[in-house]
């Protein structure tokens, strides 16, 4: 189950609950940092010292324990939280399922804006065209 803060990506959440819930099934809850957008963001220059990079993987590490917590208090406790660095397309379709033998990828529609989906591609769209397991999109 990927995120990415957005607020489809907390719908997808809820519906991941349910669904391991109904299942007794283990969840996965994913963000991954894309390094390359990252830089973009910061004039093309990655942080030589890594004090950017760092801060940002401890606010993603802080927001997958608020997730964890949350799926913990919806009473289901078989979950795990991933942070990952690289291109989100190749980790959510390909990666990370191989790894964890994932079989169903629970992706929001996007949580990026009109024109952030024209600069870096639908990941949505990507995923469902490469994954290696089923995926199901919630709106």
């Amino acid at each position: 189950m990927p995120v990415d803060g957005s607020e489809n990506a907390e719908k997808a959440l809820e519906r991941a609950i349910t669904i391991a819930k109904r299942n007794d099934a283990h969840l996965d809850i994913l963000n991954v940092i894309d390094v390359k957008y990252f830089a973009s963001n910061i004039g093309g220059v990655i942080d030589p010292t890594g004090d950017i990079i760092y801060s940002t993987f401890e606010n993603v590490q802080s927001y997958l324990k608020e997730l964890e917590d949350k799926v913990f208090k919806a009473g289901h406790k078989d979950v795990s939280v991933h942070a990952r660095f690289g291109s989100p397309r190749m980790i959510i379709s390909k990666e990370f399922p191989d790894e964890y033998h994932t079989d169903l990828i629970i992706i929001s529609k996007t949580g990026m804006s009109p024109v952030g989906r024209i600069l870096m591609g639908a990941v949505t769209d990507y995923v469902i065209r490469m994954a290696r397991c089923d995926v199901m999109v919630v709106s």
